[in-house]
């Protein structure tokens, strides 16, 4: 399949990323430190994340929004253990079909956390309209894995789509800690919320579009065979 100027640039960036995480990963190599650990870790990560958010939102006034840019740069910090795990496991030949699982199903859980906490946030700030934004964002997400999973399933490569995990990873995060970096400066001109609302709209949007957009290309692929 021919790719796309945004699966290049995607392409490149990441590969960049890769040169200057190699040296720390080979260190963690001879640490003897597996890509299961970084993932469970990255997982325990974005838990810590979201429970960053419930405390907030049940114990810090609605005014002070500098943990929900803790719970982005938490969130940010950890999900980066999500190339690093797949890139240990390549560079130390350490993979293995139950690695390719673990890691797909905790990066599942690892979304729902992070938007069950968000979802939480805005629920007990009395957004009820952004509550409702961030499910259909987290529907979204699980969506976009799950037709790929059950893609694969059918041996159709199904990558295709703008919402892929680490876009929404980026995106939820500096939402986050652009909510909790910005919002004195900005306060009396609008609602810092916005900053944590913004990035859900466009993933509530996209993500559940790149779905649909799967779904047909999965048919395509199977009518061709």
């Amino acid at each position: 399949m021919k790719k796309s100027l945004y699966d290049h640039l995607r392409d490149g960036i990441q590969q960049f990323v890769y040169r200057v995480l190699d040296p720390g990963i080979r260190f963690m190599i001879r640490l003897g430190v597996t890509p299961n650990m970084i993932t469970t870790m990255g997982l325990l990560g974005n838990i810590a994340a979201a429970a960053i958010l419930i405390y907030s939102a049940l114990y810090v006034p609605s005014t002070c929004y500098w943990w929900v840019g803790l719970a982005g740069w938490v969130i940010i910090g950890f999900s980066i253990l999500d190339m690093v795990d797949g890139r240990m496991a390549r560079v130390g030949n350490l993979s293995s079909t139950f690695g390719a699982f673990y890691d797909s199903v905790l990066d599942r859980y690892s979304e729902l956390f992070t938007l069950s906490g968000i979802a939480f946030y805005f629920i007990e700030t009395g957004h009820p309209v952004a509550t409702v934004i961030t499910f259909l964002s987290l529907i979204g997400s699980i969506m976009v894995s799950y037709v790929r999973a059950r893609a694969e399933g059918l041996d159709v490569e199904c990558k295709v789509g703008l919402m892929q995990r680490p876009e929404r990873v980026v995106l939820t995060s500096f939402g986050a800690i652009l909510c909790g970096l910005c919002a004195d400066a900005c306060r009396d001109s609008f609602d810092p919320m916005w900053f944590l609302l913004v990035p859900q709209i466009i993933i509530a949007v996209l993500a559940n579009y790149t779905a649909f957009v799967r779904i047909n290309h999965v048919r395509k692929q199977l009518k061709n065979k």
